[in-house]
């Protein structure tokens, strides 16, 4: 796992904490270090700070998103929305707001990796250390018009070109297509797919529905004002 940080003492005290939770992990401090260990290494998870000398966290973001759909968490030390839309809107997977406790970390960097391990690189077969989420099985292919979803294989198309989609947006597209025409209420996609115990910030759904969007086509998810969304059959 890879942290990036510039704040020594964070920096310290977080890789500290998450390997007394058995991650192995490496740091850096700013976020053209961080950028050279991301490809120099591969990692199960990022954690970015938004507020980084060089290269920001939200640059950095973008430039893993250019090569990977490695699961991002991004660390924001104001609450006021900014950044949390520019991380998302960047790719990132999940944010938390500093100062944050670490059981709070550590349940959202397990939530993202069980979502990674739901969604494994083409071609590789899925693992999570102590063997923690699900595995890839046999499943239906399911069609919504150009749309095509391999369930088992976990592979996506659109008129026959393939998609690559983020653990996240794979898991969202999944609940949208097992229940299509259905109204999902946002606090349940929260629940569902980002597996929070509590009520979040739906500006995760908000924006990774805007990224599949993008990604699928603009009609396929409808938003139903004051309610949620809706998979188009």
């Amino acid at each position: 796992m890879l942290l990036v940080e510039d704040d020594e003492l964070m920096r310290r005290s977080f890789t500290v904490a998450l390997e007394r939770y058995g991650y192995e992990m490496k740091a850096a401090a700013d976020g053209l270090t961080g950028l050279e260990l991301f490809r120099d290494e591969d990692f199960d998870l990022l954690i970015l700070d938004v507020m980084l000398p060089g290269l920001d966290g939200i640059g950095l973001c973008r430039r893993v998103r250019e090569t990977s759909l490695v699961p991002v968490l991004m660390m924001s030390a104001r609450g006021d929305g900014l950044d949390v839309v520019a991380g998302l809107e960047a790719g990132a997977d999940d944010y938390v707001v500093k100062p944050v406790e670490t059981s709070v970390l550590v349940a959202r960097i397990r939530s993202l990796l069980r979502r990674a391990a739901y969604a494994p690189a083409p071609g590789l077969a899925p693992e999570h250390p102590g063997g923690e989420g699900p595995t890839r099985s046999e499943g239906a292919t399911l069609v919504f018009g150009d749309l095509t979803i391999d369930t088992g294989g976990l592979e996506v198309f659109v008129s026959g070109s393939p998609v690559a989609l983020t653990p996240t947006e794979l898991k969202l597209l999944l609940e949208f297509a097992a229940h299509p025409g259905v109204v999902l209420e946002r606090h349940t996609l929260l629940r569902d797919v980002w597996e929070y115990g509590w009520d979040g910030d739906s500006r995760v759904v908000d924006l990774c529905v805007q990224r599949l969007r993008r990604k699928l086509g603009r009609d396929r998810i409808e938003t139903v004002r004051g309610f949620g969304y809706k998979f188009r059959r």
